[in-house]
């Protein structure tokens, strides 16, 4: 697989994704990250959506990746929606509000039987703190530059009775835990959908998350745009069919240790007058504002 992936810069007060093909380079404040979906066969979105957004300052940056069980209309209207949770949650450190409105909104079209599983991260560029919240995703994968390994990020949750980190819309009784991690400069964070886990080697066999840790562990990330291309290829190569039965979507994101400019910080409280910068992805940037 080629790829030659733009590059863009994230804009305070904007919200960027969506559920078409994509191959980008997004650079925050603190945080490089590559974004990668395939929707399956030629279709020109899929189940899998994805948003980045970047608060009125540039300190906060907000990463969902979601799998969406259906398709078509439900998926779109699945994407608006979480595009505008997504706008309302932009310049709010803690997401527990956040995933507990994703929730609710698809504990009401359980009845369809919509469910998603979705991994959630939020980044505060001063601290260089991730916080991490799945609801029965896929765990995201964690490199540690310094000891020079990866490892699964688990988020559990000791001691209660509650009903856990389930897929959204099971049970609009579910407890979401949060994960905190401190970043380094150079680490790294994979977060992918289960297409990855579910590729299947050889044999037949799907290579599961013990698979996914060990294809990575193995990789060279020296070069961290080359990662996801990487992982893409040797996926390819363990099956003829892999990546080709379902969505395909891979967000990585590296922690630069580079903070917001003075001037973002200065006209922050201005830009909380206005209003969110919503960025469609696709083959083009569709960049518009629209009221909040």
């Amino acid at each position: 697989m080629n790829h030659t992936a733009d590059n863009m810069q994230m804009q305070c007060m904007e919200v960027w994704g969506g559920n078409r093909p994509i191959d980008r380079n997004i650079e925050t404040p603190g945080l490089h990250v590559w974004a990668f979906c395939k929707p399956h066969g030629k279709s020109l979105s899929g189940g899998d959506v994805y948003y980045l957004s970047s608060c009125a300052s540039g300190r906060i940056t907000r990463l969902l990746l979601a799998d969406v069980s259906g398709h078509g209309e439900v998926v779109s209207a699945v994407a608006t929606g979480l595009r505008d949770l997504m706008r309302r949650n932009i310049n709010h450190i803690r997401q527990t509000k956040f995933v507990r409105a994703m929730n609710e909104q698809f504990s009401q079209l359980s009845t369809r039987g919509e469910f998603a599983t979705a991994v959630v991260s939020t980044f505060f560029s001063p601290t260089m703190k991730l916080n991490v919240c799945n609801a029965g995703h896929p765990p995201s994968l964690l490199y540690r530059q310094q000891q020079q390994t990866w490892q699964e990020l688990t988020t559990e949750m000791e001691g209660s009775d509650q009903i856990a980190d389930t897929p959204l819309g099971v049970s609009d009784e579910a407890a979401y835990s949060q994960h905190e991690v401190q970043l380094d400069p150079g680490d790294l964070v994979l977060n992918f959908s289960d297409a990855i886990m579910e590729s299947e080697d050889a044999d037949g066999q799907q290579i599961g998350r013990a698979g996914v840790l060990k294809l990575v562990s193995e990789l060279d990330v020296s070069q961290p745009d080359k990662i996801v291309p990487t992982i893409l290829e040797k996926v390819s190569q363990l099956h003829s069919e892999n990546l080709d039965r379902d969505d395909v979507t891979i967000l990585l994101i590296q922690a630069t240790g580079e903070g917001p400019s003075l001037r973002n910080n200065l006209m922050a409280p201005f830009r909380l007058l206005g209003s969110v910068r919503q960025s469609a992805a696709g083959t083009t940037d569709e960049r518009h504002t629209e009221s909040s």
